[in-house]
Formats: C-alpha cells, structure tokens, sequence
C-alpha cells in the first residue's frame, strides 16, 4: 500500500508521464489503467497555457503552410496536366495534335530564305545577375528573370532590391549589374513549361533555319529604348547583327519579327539606325531600304496599352482586383508580412520601360469624356459577333454582327480612370471641373496629403490626356524620367527639327517610317478575348493611403450585357492589347502614303480569332490569340515562315481581319 501511494505522489508531480504508460507497483503488481490520476491545480494551469501557446503557434504556422500548399498543389496539377497532355495517344478524341506548320511547310519544299531576327517585348527576356550586394552571393550569372524563380522563395527582398533601377536615372544601382541574357535562350522559354519564343523556333528549324540566320536580339527590357544603347550598345549590337546576317546570307534582306513592346523597341531603333551619331546609329537614308525585307510584328502596342496606367497608379489590373474579391486581404496582408503590391509598385516604378507603354495619341486615339472609337462594342460577344473581312470589303459588318455589338448604353471608354461607377457613367456636364492644382498637391512631398487624395477621388474621370496629371501625384519620380525619355502625343509637323530627338522616336504618330517603298510592315495580333480598356477606382483603406492612395473597385459591375466587371471594363482585344491599339497604324495611319509613311511602305493586318481550348489539358491551344499564347498559333506561325521563305503579302492573303477596326479606325479623325 506504501509503494502504490508513493508511485500516486509520482504520478502528481509528472501527470504526462504517468499518463502515458501502465502503472506498476513496486513490488511488480500492475495497477488499473482507469485509476484516478490527480494532478495540482498549479499544473493544470500550466498544461492549460502551454496547449494554449501550442494551438497559437499551430495556427500561425497553417496561415503560411496552407498558403504553400496551395501554391505547390497547383504547380503540381499544372505539372501532371502538362505531362497527361504531352504522353496522352494522339488518336484519342479531342486529343489529335496538328501536323506543325514548319513540317508541312517542308513536305512542300518550302525554303529557309531570308534571315530572321526576333525582338523580345517585355517581361519575357531573361536577366542574369553580373554584380550584387552581399545577399546575392553565389548567383553570379544565375538568371534572375525568366527561369525557375527558385531565388524568389530564399531571398525575395534580395531578389527585388537587384531587379530596381535607380529611381533618379533609370540605370543601375550602385554595386548592381543586371544584364540580358543573350541569345534565343534569352526568351524562347518564360519559366520552365511555359514557352514564349520556342514553337516559333522550333517551326523555323524544321524548314532549315538555324544560328546562322536566325538570332535573337535580347536586351535589357526595364531600360528605357535609348538607355539600352547609352549603358549596353543594345542598338549598336542589333545593327551589326542585322549587317552580318545579311552578308553572310547572300545579301539577302532580313525580316524582324518584334513582339509586343518590342514593336516599339524596333521602332526607334529604325529612326536610331539612320539618324546621325552621337544621338543615332549613322547608318544614313537608305539603311533599313537596303537591309530589311519585312516587319512582321506580332501583339504590337504601337499606341500603348492601358493596363499600363493601372499598373503605375497601383500595381494592379483585372487579375489582381480579382484576387482581392476572392482572397480580400491576402496580397496587402500586414499578418504575413506579404504588402505584395507595395514590393511590386516599389519595383515596376523604376522601370522605364512601363512608361514607353503608356497610351499614346491622347483624345484623339482613346477619346474623350463623352467619345471612344469602342463605342457600340459589347466585350461579351466579340466571340461571336465577328465575319471575316478581306481587302477591298467596304461592308465591314452585316447586320446580325451589328446587332450582336450593340449594347443598351453606349460604355465611355474614354474615361480611362473614374473614381466610382457613377462618374464613369454620368454625363460629362455633370462631372465637378477638374482642377489641376488637386492633382500637383503635394506630388513633391514625401508625405502624402490625404485631403488632396480625397479631392482627387470625388467623382472626377480622367482621360488620357488628364491622367498624367494624376500620375505625377503618386509617381513623380517617374514621370519626371517618362518626359524626358519618352513622348506620347501626335506631331503637327513632322519635319520640325524637335522631332530629332530620340524621345519621339518609339511614338509611331510623332515619326515616320523610313524610306523603304520595298519593304512590307505587318500587324499580327489575336482578337476575340476581353480586354482591359478604363477603370473604376476608389480610395484605399486609410491605413493603406500612404503607399498605395487608390484601387481598383472590384464591387463595381454592371447590368447583363455591359462590359464593366469587377472595376475593369474591357473591349476586344488579346487579352493585353485593345484592337485600336494594335491594329490602327497598319489600318489607317500608314495605309498608303500619308504623313507617317511618306515612302508609301506597304502595310497590312492580320488578325487571328481566338479559340478556346476544347478541354483543360489543351491548356496554351494552337488557335489561341492571347497575347504570349499566340507564339504557338499555327496560323501566325505559317504567315511567319512563308514570308521568311520569299512570299509577299499578297500571296499570303493580304489583310485578314475579324474585328471592328476598320470601323474604329473611321471614327478616329486624325489628319494623314
């Protein structure tokens, strides 16, 4: 009895180890596993506050291992879709792959021709490390753009604070190096799966393309265009490029293909490569009508996108305004230390090269509080509404298109940033006179005015042309480097010597087209997807206004049959680029001879109508015409090689078009 009390008093003073194993008597008679076990009120106080601290460890931990776990679990259905895809028989429905163009193409003798040199855009050309601080050690020439982004888990403010750009210059940060990778490495792939350039690549190679004339003009992509001559020789190197490839090949001329901003990037380096050094690249009249056969430019954003204003104003688009309905407080979370956005916005503003995406053309092109080109346009139907158009068809749309357009009030596009629904809505004489002292309040003080931001939010819109004011509020810095780097109006008189200038040089309606009457320039682009057009904004949480003043007002939506969604209105486009943007120059201003093309250089558009894939597995189609994903549309892809292999445009259709273009591109009065 002795022994059983005293194993009793053990069992008070370590009531988990007790608790745990049968008790046993001394004298080696085992007690009842039922037996009362009394534990102090002191421990019990104490297991209560240590369960207590567990469960609130627990808890943190699941906030940022579930997070994880969703990401992993989606990279790997991604994964095992792609693989499904790729090892699937070809013979089961809905699964059969198309014969490639480049292997059709060489079943019929189709020739490698002419040399080809591809422009990447931005975003999709990879970055490699050269100089870092401390916390970049061990990643000397590792990519830290555009491969597995496995850094960007270790080491993420590292990451960020190398892929900024000195906010006063626009070029490197002391004791940073950041450089293209060069090559068709530098952006045949995006991220591991997820191709840019490759398919295209990989057609040219079946017809007989290789190194020795096929090459790929990476540069650095955050740079602004001129910059990348002044700190890397990227313009000089894409002259020499372009030299060699045509003396080496024949003296047969090249054809360039540019994607996305790299349409722009190309078109500055044509006024560059003529103009006189030490501003340009001395090759003199008569360069680009000697060494360029076509310009093939696929998803251009010659008149700039506006997605580009949301991003800088902040750092969101239609992705991120739904992310927020669906998961509000995650990307802005102070509990997880995320501020996502506020990382982002730090970032992008340092890049220049966002700015040369901002619209271009003004009112003229965009509209104006009460006026757009898009007028008549439902978003909704654009992919279904549309009949194929060739040139010469002076009866764009037939009735039943006209009626699929129509919409029960008319969506006023041109206001590109309006502060709640109503004033995107509201009759201009409705709208309070904008001031332009309440957008400058306060744009040079570190400290944001919150009263300036609440006068700026009450019911005003802005246009293209009044949104620059709004954005030399949040980002003066930047503006300050856009003016002088960039231009975005349109010229009254082209031969005005200020038009010399390089600022002008990537805004297609403030330079013209070189003297090459021989040489072809092409608009490929997808249509049929809705696309980012004008914004509903509205004030940010008061503890929020400091960094980030405004955002997108995802609960702002509209009736059956209007293209306002979650804050964003669209109209038809690729996804990224409004169809006035890519299709307009070729569509109207360089059609003939004008005063942007005074050679006459032969222009034309070709559209492809987006397909939806017809199961999940068919994840990036062949029939896509989204912005990336149009890499990989068959049809672009043979347009591509047989210009490369000789044909001109009119033995590969001439103009190809399904969207509203031409109809916009009437009601947009610009003098030619």
């Amino acid at each position: 009895m002795a022994s059983i009390l005293k194993r009793r008093k053990l069992c008070c003073l370590e009531p988990l180890k007790c608790s745990s194993m049968s008790l046993q008597s001394f004298d080696g008679q085992k007690t009842d596993k039922k037996d009362e076990i009394f534990v102090t009120p002191l421990d019990n106080l104490k297991e209560k506050k240590q369960k207590k601290k567990n469960k609130k460890q627990a808890k943190e931990w699941s906030c940022v291992n579930n997070c994880c776990w969703r990401i992993g679990f989606l990279c790997t259905t991604w994964w095992l879709l792609c693989l499904l895809y790729h090892f699937l028989p070809p013979t089961l429905p809905g699964f059969q792959i198309p014969e490639s163009p480049g292997m059709r193409l060489k079943r019929e003798g189709v020739p490698a021709l002419h040399p080809i040199i591809l422009v990447p855009g931005i975003i999709t050309g990879g970055l490699e490390l050269w100089e870092g601080r401390p916390c970049a050690e061990g990643l000397f020439r590792k990519r830290l753009w555009g491969g597995n982004f496995a850094e960007i888990l270790k080491r993420p403010l590292c990451w960020l604070d190398h892929l900024s750009l000195d906010n006063e210059t626009g070029l490197d940060p002391p004791g940073i190096r950041v450089r293209a990778v060069p090559g068709l490495v530098a952006a045949d792939y995006f991220a591991p799966g997820y191709f840019v350039w490759a398919v295209l690549i990989e057609n040219l190679g079946k017809i007989g393309y290789e190194q020795k004339n096929l090459n790929m003009a990476a540069y650095d992509w955050r740079l602004s265009f001129q910059n990348t001559e002044i700190r890397d020789k990227a313009l000089s190197r894409l002259k020499s490029k372009i030299e060699l490839m045509y003396i080496t090949n024949g003296y047969k001329k090249v054809v360039v293909v540019p994607h996305s901003m790299g349409a722009n990037y190309f078109l500055h380096f044509l006024k560059w490569v003529e103009a006189p050094h030490p501003m340009g690249g001395g090759g003199g009249p008569g360069w680009c009508a000697k060494h360029i056969k076509a310009i093939m430019n696929i998803g251009p954003t010659f008149l700039g996108v506006p997605k580009a204003v949301s991003k800088i104003l902040s750092a969101e688009g239609k992705d991120v305004a739904f992310l927020r309905t669906m998961a509000p407080g995650i990307l802005d979370s102070d509990y997880l230390g995320l501020q996502t956005l506020e990382h982002v916005m730090r970032v992008s503003r340092t890049w220049d090269s966002i700015i040369s995406l901002m619209p271009k053309g003004g009112e003229t092109i965009w509209g104006h509080l009460d006026w757009s080109p898009e007028e008549g346009n439902n978003c909704h139907d654009v992919k279904k509404g549309c009949v194929k158009h060739t040139a010469g068809d002076n009866n764009y749309n037939n009735s039943d298109t006209k009626k699929n357009f129509q919409v029960k009030e008319p969506m006023k596009y041109g206001r590109i940033i309006s502060f709640g629904k109503e004033a995107s809505q509201l009759p201009s004489t409705l709208l309070p006179v904008l001031d332009s002292k309440e957008t400058s309040c306060g744009s040079n003080s570190a400290i944001v005015n919150l009263s300036c931001i609440q006068k700026i939010a009450e019911r005003n819109a802005y246009t293209v042309r009044t949104v620059f004011d709004l954005l030399r509020f949040v980002a003066p810095k930047m503006i300050k480097r856009a003016e002088a780097q960039f231009s975005h109006g349109i010229a009254e008189n082209l031969d005005h010597p200020k038009y010399n200038h390089y600022k002008y040089w990537s805004n297609p309606l403030e330079t013209k087209l070189p003297d090459a009457p021989d040489m072809e320039i092409y608009s490929l682009y997808g249509v049929g997807i809705p696309t980012e057009r004008s914004y509903v904004y509205k004030m940010s949480p008061s503890d929020k206004c400091k960094s980030i003043p405004f955002q997108i007002d995802n609960s702002a939506g509209g009736e059956e049959g209007s293209c306002l969604e979650g804050g964003v209105y669209f109209v038809d486009g690729d996804g990224s680029v409004p169809v006035v943007s890519a299709g307009f120059m070729c569509a109207k201003a360089w059609r003939g001879r004008t005063r942007f093309n005074p050679s006459g250089v032969a222009s034309y558009v070709r559209e492809y109508q987006h397909k939806r894939s017809a199961s999940l597995l068919e994840w990036r189609r062949v029939e896509s015409g989204a912005h990336v994903d149009i890499m990989g549309n068959v049809g672009m892809i043979e347009d591509v090689l047989r210009v490369a292999a000789g044909a001109t445009a009119a033995e590969i259709g001439g103009d190809m078009i399904f969207s509203d273009i031409m109809k916009m591109a009437e009601r947009i009065h610009l003098r030619l």
